[in-house]
């Protein structure tokens, strides 16, 4: 045992030599109570459940999809664009590039404006002004799909048209933005052209998933830590620079989380995009002209009439969508695992 040598007022422990000690490591045990076993029985078989549900989602997909791979082929099913079960030739290669080009414009227009939107309620708005804005932001999550889609029929699309027209004319030689055979030199041209697009569709899901990554930025942003922000302006860095330097950094892993989270949900997004589109089987690139299709789409517009081969040709339809997006989220949780929030902010 160690024994204290006094000296004058000043007590000193007397440390033994080396090899001398008897101390030993303390053993920590863990006692559990009843109430930790119960959450712990909880949280696992919760855990659980969603991992079986989403197994057998996948394995009643497969399995209703056999017929149809079957008789296509799954080559010929990724390759093919059209779309006919009843005579044995259909495929998702059209429809499957509409579903990404429709997501990748929503996350182009939803990504810029979540982003600032989370910004500015944690960094620049008031107690007041940031309740508010939450408040705000949150409601819009509430309201209902096919509210999106008939106000984005009625309303937005005739007042995006004009905009789609100005993209085309000056940016057309990007295939991207290109129409195929508007008549530029008529002087009362043909707004039927730039209806029912991606752009439109996209514009309309966009505004859809800006809730929700702006509710997991904001969250994320949030938690940047305090003394590190206050060191940033005690340092002459700006508000900006401040931002940039310690909130941005701190808050990747949400901002990845957010914005995969958000394709998922444009992926998968079904009544607005079916009020908008004007449907097609055919590669379509050009986002501002009219024509594009998706699978949620699809499958909302077939499923009620499809029985035999054309409902297991639907059934392997949502089969890849479900992969595509399981593929989006995996890719997402190992992005955000070798990017934690705030790890650069703790080095």
């Amino acid at each position: 045992m160690t024994t204290i040598k006094t000296h004058g007022a000043t007590a000193l422990p007397d440390y033994p030599e080396a090899g001398a000690d008897d101390a030993r490591p303390r053993i920590l045990t863990q006692a559990l109570e009843r109430v930790d076993h119960t959450f712990r029985g909880v949280v696992t078989g919760s855990g659980t459940v969603v991992v079986m549900v989403m197994g057998l989602v996948a394995v009643f997909l497969t399995v209703r999809s056999v017929q149809a791979l079957g008789t296509e082929g799954v080559g010929a099913f990724l390759t093919t664009q059209d779309w006919s079960p009843e005579t044995g030739h259909f495929g998702i290669a059209a429809i499957l590039t509409g579903t990404v080009l429709i997501a990748l414009v929503a996350l182009a227009i939803a990504f810029p404006l979540s982003v600032a939107t989370a910004l500015f309620i944690t960094q620049l708005a008031g107690d007041r002004g940031s309740r508010l804005l939450t408040t705000v932001v949150d409601l819009m999550a509430a309201v209902p799909s096919v509210v999106y889609g008939i106000w984005g029929l009625s309303f937005l699309e005739p007042v995006v048209v004009p905009f789609a027209r100005w993209l085309s004319t000056w940016f057309g030689w990007i295939p991207l933005f290109a129409v195929p055979n508007p008549d530029a030199a008529n002087p009362l041209p043909n707004d039927a052209l730039y209806t029912s697009s991606t752009f439109v569709a996209g514009l309309v899901v966009g505004l859809m998933i800006v809730p929700i990554m702006t509710s997991i930025m904001r969250e994320s942003f949030a938690r940047a830590p305090q003394g590190e922000r206050e060191g940033a302006f005690a340092l002459g860095a700006t508000r900006w620079g401040m931002i940039r330097t310690v909130v941005l950094p701190f808050g990747r892993g949400g901002v990845i989380g957010g914005t995969m989270l958000g394709m998922g949900r444009a992926l998968g997004e079904t009544i607005a995009i079916y009020l908008i589109i004007s449907p097609i089987f055919q590669f379509n690139f050009h986002i501002l002209s009219r024509g594009t299709n998706s699978i949620a789409a699809l499958i909302a517009l077939r499923y009620g009439e499809a029985s035999g081969v054309t409902l297991s040709a639907l059934m392997a339809a949502g089969l890849a969508l479900f992969v595509l997006t399981m593929i989006v989220n995996f890719s997402a949780s190992a992005i955000i695992a070798r990017s934690r929030s705030g790890a650069d902010a703790e080095a």
